[in-house]
């Protein structure tokens, strides 16, 4: 059997086209966030190294811009125990200060011709070194400074300072910080800062007044190591090794297998930088992990459009095929409708035709007027059934009835109807049923029907089957007709839809078994079949088992 061919044709060429199209978009979308993300990622390997190095110095700014500061509290008293307690506390907060030298110094009017500078009589009374051992301070008695430039640095600075010094405010940042602070590699020198009466009276120096005084002022150097600064990697996942390094280093064996960066750092340390390096692997991971949520956000995006094109085309398919089914209808129901027209018409021109007609003829032509009014009695009749069984506009009327005489009534009827019809039934304990008789006549007539109609005329058997299954009861009818194939099986109870064969060339409205599924489902029940070609076929029709109060 081969079902009925289309007219219509899907245009699956357009379909093809739109999943090719965002299927290219799907994919260009995916390589263009691919790259945005990787360059984004190599863009915050060079920028976010500022970040670690931040972390990194932060030990060494609270030192600078506080720690430092401090000694100035002590006004130039500061002595060899207190800076030797001062420097305890430097050494546990910042490891990366290995040694402090402290210079106790002296100006005064009566050490001019000893001291660095002549004007204010700046000279040295003591040193003292102080170094961390395993949490405890050594402290060492040193005649001569380490770097004797470091003390004359500051005391000419300390001189310029007073000379030109407005001793009417305070001395603003800048001017304290290049006067009092002397920044070197690995070395930080710092003078106590003097109130404004003391500059008053080192001013009073510098002009050769002759009057006796002394002075202290307190100078400590820092000998830092840059090494003992901890690093901070607050970007791991873009940087797998940090070191510091010096600021001319640069690795010959730089492998093009990795992606390296540096920074500079500042102040004492600005002869050393932080070296960033990584695997391009480590990176290649990274831009992969970031671009996991994009890749799902556009494959999602992808999925929507897909689904929205299938919606589409199913909306499409479905109005494709109801159109079908109209146009079937409207060919096969007037057919149906022609042929009984068309012989009413010729019987009734002949029983109006001038010639006298027989007693015979008579009876004949009514006989076929009679029949051919019932057949189109019955196709309405159908089809408004089945409308009022989809609006839901019929109600069950049930009451008792035997199934033995229900079911004898039928084959009875279609005995007389079908001479070459052979027919017969069982029923397994059931005597009475409690149903609607004329929807459950309805479903057999229709499956009676077509055991006959889709049958060699040589095997026109058809054998009814009751039996009760749990709490149902089953109709099984099962003839030995040409079958169904297993494609058609699941469209044969859809509304207008028809198989052509050998024995449907006068075509079909497509209702019958769809108005039995109809009737079924109504019923509260259901109906299946199982069906071999040129074997035969069974249709097991389950209803609720009921019977009277």
């Amino acid at each position: 059997m081969r079902t009925h061919q289309s007219v219509y044709r899907k245009n699956f060429s357009l379909i093809i086209a739109f999943l090719i199209l965002i299927s290219v978009t799907f994919i260009v979308a995916l390589f263009i966030a691919y790259n945005l993300t990787a360059k984004y990622v190599e863009n915050e390997f060079a920028s976010k190294k500022i970040d670690v190095l931040e972390q990194t110095i932060k030990p060494y700014n609270d030192f600078f811009q506080n720690r430092i500061p401090e000694i100035t509290f002590y006004q130039g008293y500061l002595d060899s125990a207190s800076a030797a307690k001062y420097s305890n506390s430097v050494f546990n907060d910042f490891p990366f200060v290995k040694r402090i030298i402290f210079y106790d110094v002296q100006i005064g009017s009566q050490n001019k011709n000893n001291a660095v500078n002549k004007e204010l009589g700046i000279s040295i009374r003591s040193i003292y070194e102080y170094r961390s051992n395993n949490g405890a301070v050594v402290t060492l008695n040193r005649r001569q400074p380490e770097d004797y430039n470091d003390f004359k640095v500051m005391a000419g600075k300390l001189d310029n300072f007073v000379a030109v010094a407005d001793t009417s405010r305070e001395p603003t940042q800048d001017e304290k910080f290049k006067t009092f602070y002397h920044i070197q590699p690995e070395k930080i020198s710092y003078l106590n800062i003097p109130r404004r009466e003391e500059v008053k009276r080192y001013r009073e120096l510098q002009k050769g007044e002759k009057r006796p005084a002394f002075y202290k002022q307190n100078m400590l150097t820092f000998i830092l190591d840059q090494y003992a600064l901890k690093v901070k990697n607050s970007h791991p996942e873009l940087y797998r090794d940090i070191s510091i390094r010096p600021v001319v280093y640069d690795p010959l064996d730089n492998e093009s297998t990795s992606i390296t960066t540096e920074v500079a750092f500042p102040g004492a340390f600005s002869d050393y930088k932080l070296y960033f390096s990584s695997p391009k692997d480590y990176l290649t991971a990274e831009i992969n992990r970031r671009f996991m949520p994009i890749g799902a956000m556009v494959l999602l995006i992808y999925c929507f459009l897909v689904l929205i094109g299938w919606l589409i085309y199913r909306n499409l398919d479905i109005n494709l095929k109801l159109f079908k089914l109209q146009y079937d209808f409207i060919n096969n129901f007037t057919h149906e409708f022609k042929t009984p027209i068309s012989v009413i018409k010729i019987a009734g021109s002949n029983l109006r035709g001038d010639s006298e007609l027989s007693e015979r003829q008579r009876k004949h032509y009514g006989k076929i007027l009679d029949e051919e009014a019932d057949k189109l009695n019955d196709l309405m009749n159908k089809l408004l059934s089945f409308t009022q069984l989809e609006n839901k506009s019929i109600k069950l009327k049930k009451e008792e009835i035997n199934l033995d005489d229900f079911v004898r009534s039928y084959i009875e009827t279609f005995g007389i109807k079908y001479p070459d019809f052979k027919m017969n039934y069982k029923a397994h304990g059931i005597t009475n049923f409690y149903t609607d008789p004329v929807l459950l006549g309805s479903i057999f007539q229709n499956l009676i029907e077509n055991a006959y109609k889709y049958s060699n005329p040589k095997r026109r058997e058809l054998f009814i089957h009751i039996r009760i299954e749990k709490r149902n009861i089953v109709f099984s009818f099962t003839d030995k007709g040409i079958g169904i194939a297993k494609e058609e099986i699941t469209h044969i109870f859809k509304k207008f839809y028809r198989i052509e064969n050998q024995y449907n060339q006068n075509g079909s409205v497509g209702l019958g078994l769809a108005f039995c599924k109809e009737l079924a489902n109504f019923m509260n029940g259901d109906i299946t079949v199982n069906s071999k070609i040129n074997e035969g076929s069974e249709f097991i029709v389950t209803l609720p088992y009921e019977t009277a109060e």
